[in-house]
């Protein structure tokens, strides 16, 4: 019986100077990584900013809130549909903040509430208004039952030369496992 979808390959240095070959085995002294990380969010009723904040209380990362030149509503029902409406136009708002030094960080650890069942368009400006190529992102999301929906997705088009890991979603403030999730999912992300 044959099958077509079995196989081997073989990978030799293609640089000639050296004769040695070496195998991923060998190679204890890879480049060391800072593994400095950054939480970015933005939160718009604070649950996505308490999860931040514990998130900064166990990593002791840099942290940066994200707010809108022009802010959302307070009202409930209103930013509803200005989420929905921004979602639909693909609008990118302006953000109040910039960081800098991005270059600096390995890893970012993207905060979000999960609205229309995808991430809030400041992230997407965000995303697009540095490069994060080589980056790992580690997302979160607060929510009111639909966990990522199709955030991940929308971050992976957005930053598509990054690393996206296994992502923490927290039911509306997380309550009092909050402190625990957190640290399960730090320590399942190897961070």
């Amino acid at each position: 019986m044959k099958s077509y979808n079995i196989g081997i390959r073989l990978v030799r240095n293609a640089d000639d100077s050296s004769n040695e070959i070496i195998t991923a085995k060998e190679n204890i002294n890879p480049p060391e990584s800072t593994n400095k990380a950054l939480i970015v969010y933005f939160s718009w009723g604070g649950n996505t900013r308490g999860v931040a904040q514990e998130i900064q209380r166990q990593t002791e990362a840099d942290i940066v809130e994200l707010t809108l030149v022009e802010p959302y509503s307070t009202d409930y029902n209103t930013v509803l549909m200005e989420a929905q409406e921004d979602q639909h136009d693909q609008a990118r708002p302006k953000l109040n903040e910039h960081i800098d030094n991005m270059e600096q960080y390995d890893t970012i650890i993207l905060g979000y509430p999960n609205w229309w069942a995808s991430i809030p368009m400041p992230i997407a400006t965000f995303l697009e208004s540095y490069d994060l190529s080589g980056k790992r992102i580690m997302p979160f999301c607060s929510h009111g039952g639909g966990r990522f929906g199709q955030s991940l997705t929308a971050i992976a088009k957005l930053a598509p030369d990054s690393e996206i890991s296994e992502g923490l979603s927290v039911h509306y403030s997380g309550g009092s496992a909050l402190s625990d999730d957190v640290a399960e999912w730090l320590d399942e992300s190897g961070f």
